[in-house]
């Protein structure tokens, strides 16, 4: 199995950028797709962004495609989120997760192991 540690969040202003990281321990980290899921407070968790297993195909959420980027380093075992012109609603924790490869990047069902998640607060 793989375990997954996410780190960066923090207090950022509206307009500004923030990047969090999340660290794998594992042998296989190159085998799984991942992705970036945040939940608002009082909100279910949504879908924010999925990488595939080797770098080359990305999706992102329509309400932050544009300004967020999902980038991974297979070598260092790490999976980052770019987080620009942020917004006071993307205030949320935010999880890293991995998963096999699916049609349905999207659903949380289909990620296998998640992070503890990092809190991303955005004043406006």
């Amino acid at each position: 199995q793989v375990q997954l540690v996410e780190s960066g969040g923090g207090l950022v202003q509206a307009g500004g950028s923030l990047r969090i990281s999340c660290a794998a321990s594992g042998r296989t980290f190159s085998s799984y797709a991942m992705g970036w899921f945040r939940q608002p407070p009082g909100k279910e968790r949504e879908f924010v962004a999925r990488i595939s297993r080797n770098g080359g195909i990305t999706y992102y959420a329509d309400s932050v495609k544009g300004r967020f980027t999902i980038s991974r380093d297979n070598a260092k075992n790490t999976v980052s989120l770019q987080m620009n012109s942020l917004k006071a609603e993307d205030t949320a924790v935010y999880y890293c997760a991995a998963g096999g490869s699916s049609a349905r990047y999207y659903s949380v069902r289909e990620y296998d192991y998640w992070g503890q998640g990092t809190q991303v607060t955005v004043s406006s």
